[in-house]
């Protein structure tokens, strides 16, 4: 977790402002991270929540910060690891321990903003890059200020005009960041633009576009590409009832490869490989047929 606090953006929400030094940050992530519960290791990257908080937690499959679940409790995990047969559907997993029930449960407070550099060189990119913050916020995934922030910076940098964007762009009271946003998306016209809830899947248009965006982020280079197979993995293609046109590429992420495949293989070679080639395609992707079952754990 420390690696992706210090080189990719990773800043838990209740640990405060993010400190501009690294050092500091770690420092204040170190210290946050020794009072975290310790979870309990099964095997290669699959850990269990600490017994002291019942049963009924998932599995949790962890590689720095991408962390899904890979199995609704330890029953099911082990089914899914022994016989290789799908997990589970006829109960929830219980999410209530502190800090690592924010990486998997769906809801607002279970989802972070996306680790990613900014690559947007065009106004009308700078446009849809404002978008993409919003349909995370929009789907209940946490964005913090200094993201809204920058992308008002960028877009303002670029030529977009819009009243509240050189407010937003020159803020230094993060405590203000939202409601600028805010007013920024409404004199673009953005907020009426938003995908609505209306398919039998939360927000499926909306986790659809974020897929897109993280595909893009992979193949420009914004976004580390194992750590973009993680983010689609959790936070698109899980949600998306796991539709088999992303699992290719979702099979690549780290936590999903074996440790003699990760020797094999380039993983991130494949990722952006696999990510061009979905975006070259129709939008969503097409289902390519039944849904196979989940790959045995390593």
């Amino acid at each position: 977790m420390l690696f992706d606090v210090r080189g990719n953006g990773f800043w838990y929400p209740s640990w405060g402002s993010r400190p501009e030094d690294v050092t500091e940050r770690e420092r204040v992530a170190r210290a946050a991270l020794a009072s975290v519960p310790q979870l309990v290791p099964l095997r290669g990257h699959r850990y269990l929540p600490p017994a002291p908080f019942g049963p009924g937690h998932p599995v949790l499959s962890v590689h720095q910060t991408d962390i899904i679940e890979y199995g609704h409790d330890l029953v099911d995990w082990l089914r899914i690891a022994v016989t290789g047969t799908p997990g589970r559907r006829d109960a929830r997993p219980v999410f209530t321990v502190p800090f690592w029930s924010c990486f998997v449960a769906v809801d607002p407070e279970g989802a972070f903003t996306t680790p990613h550099d900014p690559t947007a060189t065009t106004a009308a990119e700078a446009v849809e890059y404002l978008r993409m913050p919003a349909l995370e916020r929009l789907v209940g995934r946490q964005v913090d200020d200094e993201q809204l922030i920058t992308a008002g910076l960028m877009a303002d940098a670029l030529g977009v005009d819009a009243p509240s964007l050189p407010l937003l762009a020159g803020l230094t009271d993060h405590g203000s960041a939202v409601g600028l946003f805010e007013q920024v998306l409404a004199e673009l016209g953005l907020a009426d633009s938003l995908p609505a809830d209306d398919t039998d899947l939360p927000f499926e248009r909306a986790h659809w576009e974020l897929v897109r965006w993280w595909l893009r982020l992979i193949v420009d280079g914004g976004l580390r590409a194992p750590t973009g197979a993680g983010v689609v993995a959790h936070g698109g293609w899980a949600l998306l009832d796991r539709p088999e046109s992303l699992r290719p590429l979702v099979d690549l992420s780290p936590e999903r490869l074996s440790p003699d495949a990760l020797d094999r293989t380039d993983p991130a070679r494949a990722i952006v490989t696999e990510a061009v080639h979905l975006l070259a395609g129709p939008w969503p992707p097409p289902a390519t047929g039944p849904q196979a079952p989940l790959a045995p754990c390593s």
